[in-house]
This record gives structure tokens, C-alpha cells and sequence, in this order.
């Protein structure tokens, strides 16, 4: 009897546990035929022939083909064009044919071709495509479409069920759920987006698909995956849809995204540089350099400020900043709140424009070999640069570091020059190793010591800390 009524127990309690879990088609049924299929093809030219490690546009194409003809593979009739093709997903956003997608899915695409889940193929014309946030909006020409619900994603929680719509690996309209993993989560090299991290089963082919909630709205662009196989991994990424639909309106009206910029580098304010700087606690963004006749060089702004606020909008982080200032209308004029020298002060910025693309920066340079130079209780060993030196780098004082001794603990490297050293908010410009070591026999065992450094034609702060000689 007592096993009867264990069973019966289980069994309830196993249906119980089954009613509670979500239900996804009927989210489906409704939002799935507005979400697209997107195939592109890319013709390619003049790439390099089987064998031949340059292109037939490289000068050395022409020099071999006419003095070493045996070189080159005798195949008839071999095509100099080829197509190369990739999937993606999309969604319409508006009854005449707009399409939200990501950038990398028609990225210089020759033709789009958009697919319903009606089985009607479009050709589509690319409006726009920002790279920097990997949001692309393509137009096809037909009316009364359906389309998605926008929601706001500032109103997701994490641990919130989530669903993803897409084709992954070209399996058009696959349905894919998880939960909200974080948010407002910073990426290398990508600074304007809050990414929204989640477990769904992300693959290749699900780009530019949509992310929903549960009340069918979008929330999203699925966009990146963290793999280490090249397949899903439990850690995807989708961009915010207030921050995509802010990017598409840009590109509707002018093709492409106006950002504000200020002229700086920035690093985010560790414990150990928020100590040396004489901040309550870690916050803001720190400014390593800052352009030449840029905005924030006009403004005053300068290297080791810390930037705590952004027209009254407090700087947590420092991927905090680029999003506040890429998002302001360049020509407006904005007030900072930067802290320097243990004190906070207000300065107005004037905001620049962001240019298409960014300069890439030079290898970095080396100082002259060193001789006879001890090294210091850092495990440094530095030298004073000559003129010519201090011309080639463009530095008016500073210390190159000729070599590092096993020990030190900082990311300190060969070649580096040390510009300054702050210590509780008070900057300390370098100009010999004699006053450098000073510095340090008068710092506490154990003490932090940060230091503006300069590494190629980047600046930065690294904190160390001093042990005993």
C-alpha cells in the first residue's frame, strides 16, 4: 500500500513538475513567419591560382607567368572568378520589407537573398551596415509582411527564459531556448555594445536572427558565440534591440551611423590604480593618452584624469564611456566630471566625430641597448634617452626600460617608456633614473606604484607593487 501510494505521489508530482515548464509554441506560432532566411554570395576575383602564394593583381604574377611558366598549374580553362556563399538570419521589422540581420552575415556580399518561411525568395538591397556594432539593415520589396514585437531589454532578468528563431548550418526556422546568462557584458574590441549573454544553442547560421522573451517581443540580435570548436558551447551573445533599432535608424536616414567621439585611450581603474590615484573605490574610466587637437585636448582633459561622468551619467566602468559618447550627436557640447590630482573638476567638451576607420597603430619602438646599468628594486633596468631618441618617440622625458628581471610583478615590457609614476593621486614626471630610484626608497614595502607608461604609440597605467631589494 505504501508503494502505491509513493508511485501515485511521484506521478503527481512529475506532472506538476512538467506543467511548469515553459511552453514555446505558441510564441512560435505567432512570431516564426517573420523571422527570414538570408543567404549571400560573394564573387571573388583575381585570387591567388593552386600553388601560387600571390594574387594574379600582385606585380609578381605577371614577372612568373612569363620567366617561370613551369610554376604554374596546367589546368584548361581554369575560372578566374569564384563565388563564395554564406547563411544567416534575419527578421522584418516593417510591413514593406525592412530586415534587421547582422552586419558580418552581408558584409560584402554581391547579391542578398532573402527567404520566408512562406517559401518566397526576395532579392534584398543592403541600406546600411555598422561594423562596429554588427547591425546591418537590408530592404526587399513587398507589402504586408508580417513582423515582430519589439520589447525593451532593460527589462529582461537574468535567469529569464529566452528564445532564438534562426537557420543554423542552413536548418531554416529552428526554434532554440535558454536562459538569460548576464547582462551588459563588454567584449574585446567591441566598446558600443552592452552585449545580452545567454545559454541558447547559438550555431553558425543563427546570426542575425532574433532573441525573444517570453512575451514573444524581441529583445535582441543574436550575434557572436564563444566556442572553441567553432559550434555552440552554452555562451552566446546578442546585441540589445533598443541599441540595433537606434543603429538602424541611422542607417535608414543616412546609410550610415554618426558616433561622437573625444580623442582619448582609455583602461578601466583596477583596485591597485583606483589606491594610487586617491579614488574611494574603483570606478570610472582612466585616461591613458590623449590626441593631439582632438576634442578632449581642446577640453583640457589629460593623460591620468580619471573621467567619473559623462553629462551627469556616472561612469562605472569604463566601457561605460565609449557608449555614452558614440551615442551623442557629434557637434554637442557635453560636461565631464574627471578627478586629477586627488580632486575632481568639471570641464566642457565639445564632441567630435568618430571617422569611418580607425588608424592602425605602429610597431612599437626600442631603446638603445643598455651597459653597465644595475637594476633598480623593481627588477627594472632603465636608461635616460638620448635626444634623438626622446625626438623618435615623442616624448619630452621618460625612462626606457632596457630590461626586466624575473620577479616583477606588473606587465612591464622591454622597450617600454616610463613617462610618470602616481602615487595617492600626485603625478610625478620622470626625467632620470637617479630620481626614479629615490621615489622608491622613499615607497612603503609592498606599496603600490603605478606607472604611465608609453608602449609603441600607446599609453596605459600599469600598477606595482615594490618588494624588498
Amino acid at each position: 500500500m505504501k508503494r502505491q501510494v509513493w508511485a501515485l505521489w511521484l506521478i503527481l508530482w512529475c506532472a506538476w513538475a512538467f506543467a511548469q515548464l515553459p511552453d514555446f509554441s505558441e510564441l512560435v506560432e505567432k512570431q516564426g513567419p517573420a523571422v527570414v532566411n538570408i543567404s549571400t554570395t560573394q564573387v571573388i576575383r583575381g585570387r591567388a591560382l593552386p600553388g601560387l602564394p600571390f594574387d594574379e593583381d600582385d606585380p609578381a604574377f605577371e614577372f612568373f607567368r612569363r620567366f617561370a611558366p613551369h610554376l604554374f598549374p596546367r589546368i584548361p580553362n581554369m575560372p578566374r572568378e569564384f563565388e563564395s556563399r554564406s547563411l544567416g538570419s534575419g527578421f522584418i521589422i516593417s510591413s514593406d520589407g525592412y530586415i534587421l540581420t547582422n552586419a558580418h552575415v552581408v558584409d560584402d556580399a554581391d547579391e542578398v537573398i532573402v527567404k520566408l518561411t512562406d517559401k518566397r525568395e526576395f532579392k534584398a538591397r543592403v541600406i546600411g551596415a555598422d561594423k562596429r556594432t554588427d547591425v546591418a539593415l537590408i530592404k526587399i520589396e513587398a507589402r504586408n509582411l508580417p513582423v515582430v514585437t519589439l520589447g525593451d531589454p532593460n527589462k529582461l532578468k537574468v535567469g529569464e527564459w529566452v528564445v532564438a528563431i534562426g537557420s543554423p548550418f542552413g536548418f531554416e526556422n529552428s526554434v532554440t531556448a535558454g536562459i538569460v546568462s548576464a547582462k551588459g557584458r563588454s567584449l574585446p574590441s567591441e566598446n558600443y555594445v552592452p552585449f545580452i549573454q545567454t545559454d541558447v544553442a547559438i550555431n553558425p547560421g543563427n546570426s542575425g536572427g532574433p532573441l525573444f522573451n517570453m512575451k514573444g517581443e524581441v529583445v535582441g540580435i543574436n550575434s557572436q558565440i564563444y566556442s572553441r570548436s567553432g559550434g555552440y558551447q552554452g555562451i552566446a551573445f546578442a546585441i540589445p534591440i533598443d541599441v540595433a533599432m537606434e543603429v538602424q535608424a541611422q542607417l535608414r536616414t543616412h546609410g550610415k551611423v554618426h558616433r561622437g567621439r573625444l580623442g582619448v585611450m582609455i583602461q578601466e581603474v583596477s583596485k591597485e590604480l583606483a589606491e594610487s590615484f586617491g579614488l574611494d573605490r574603483p570606478r570610472g574610466a582612466l585616461v591613458a593618452s590623449v590626441e593631439k587637437g582632438s576634442p578632449a585636448d581642446k577640453a583640457g582633459v589629460e593623460a591620468g584624469d580619471v573621467i567619473l561622468r559623462f553629462n551627469e551619467k556616472e561612469i562605472l566602468s569604463s566601457s561605460d564611456l565609449p557608449r555614452l559618447v558614440g551615442n551623442t550627436k557629434p557637434g554637442t557640447k557635453a560636461r565631464l566630471t574627471v578627478w586629477r590630482q586627488g580632486a575632481s573638476r568639471e570641464l566642457t567638451v565639445t564632441v567630435g566625430e568618430m571617422p569611418d576607420e580607425e588608424a592602425s597603430a605602429r610597431n612599437p619602438r626600442r631603446g638603445k641597448p643598455s651597459s653597465g646599468f644595475e637594476a633598480n628594486r623593481l627588477g627594472l633596468i632603465l636608461s635616460e634617452p638620448t635626444a634623438e631618441q626622446k625626438k623618435q618617440l615623442g616624448i619630452k622625458n621618460g625612462l626606457i626600460v632596457e630590461e626586466v628581471r624575473n620577479g616583477l610583478r606588473g606587465d612591464v615590457r622591454v622597450g617600454d617608456v616610463l613617462l610618470a609614476v602616481i602615487q595617492r593621486g600626485v603625478r610625478t614626471e620622470l626625467t632620470s633614473v637617479e630620481q626614479f630610484n629615490q621615489l622608491l626608497s622613499k615607497t612603503e614595502k609592498d606599496a603600490p606604484i603605478t606607472l604611465h607608461i608609453k608602449r609603441g604609440e600607446g599609453q596605459s597605467f600599469v600598477t606595482l607593487r615594490a618588494a624588498e631589494k
